[in-house]
C-alpha cells in the first residue's frame, strides 16, 4: 500500500510540473519572436515525453500487478524461500539459488507467462532490475497474446 500511495503521489507532483512547464511554453510561443517560439516549442516537448513516460510505466505496473493477482489466485505466486541478513537484506548467494532455479523454469517452459513472472521476482531479488522489468514485459506481453521478442 505504501508503494501504490508513493507512486501515486510522484505521478500527481509530476502531472503538476508536466502543466507548469507547458503553460511557460505556451506563454514563450505566445511572445512570438523567433527565439521564445523556437523555446516555448522545446520546453513544450519535455512534458509531452514525461506523460509519454509516466503513462508507459503506469501501463507496466497496472499490467503486472493483474498478472500478480492472477498468479495468487492460481496459487502459483514464488515463495519467498530466500535467506537474510542480520539486517533484513535479502542473501546474496540464497538470490543467486533461486534466480538459477527458476531460470531452469523458464528454459523448460519458456512460453508460459507464469515462469516469465517469476523469473522477473527472482531478477529483483537478486538486485538485477533492468532484466527483471524485461522479464517481467515478456510475461506481459505472453499473458496478452501478444509477440515476444527473442
Amino acid at each position: 500500500m505504501r508503494a501504490k500511495l508513493t507512486y501515486a503521489v510522484t505521478a500527481a507532483v509530476l502531472v503538476f510540473y508536466f502543466v507548469l512547464v507547458g503553460s511557460r511554453g505556451v506563454m514563450l510561443i505566445q511572445s512570438g519572436t523567433l527565439i521564445t517560439v523556437t523555446f516555448g516549442i522545446a520546453v513544450l516537448i519535455l512534458p509531452v515525453i514525461g506523460i509519454w513516460f509516466l503513462w508507459k510505466n503506469t501501463q507496466f505496473v497496472r499490467n503486472a500487478n493483474k498478472l500478480a493477482a492472477e498468479l495468487d489466485a492460481e496459487g502459483g505466486l514464488p515463495v519467498d524461500e530466500l535467506r537474510r541478513t542480520a539486517g533484513g537484506r535479502i542473501d546474496r548467494d540464497s538470490a543467486d539459488e533461486v534466480f538459477a532455479k527458476r531460470k531452469a523454469e523458464t528454459e523448460d517452459a519458456p512460453d508460459d507467462w507464469r515462469n516469465w513472472f517469476r523469473l522477473a521476482v527472482a531478477y529483483h531479488d537478486a538486485r538485477d532490475t533492468p532484466r527483471a522489468r524485461k522479464a517481467m514485459q515478456r510475461a506481459i506481453a505472453l499473458h496478452d497474446g501478444r509477440p515476444v521478442q527473442a
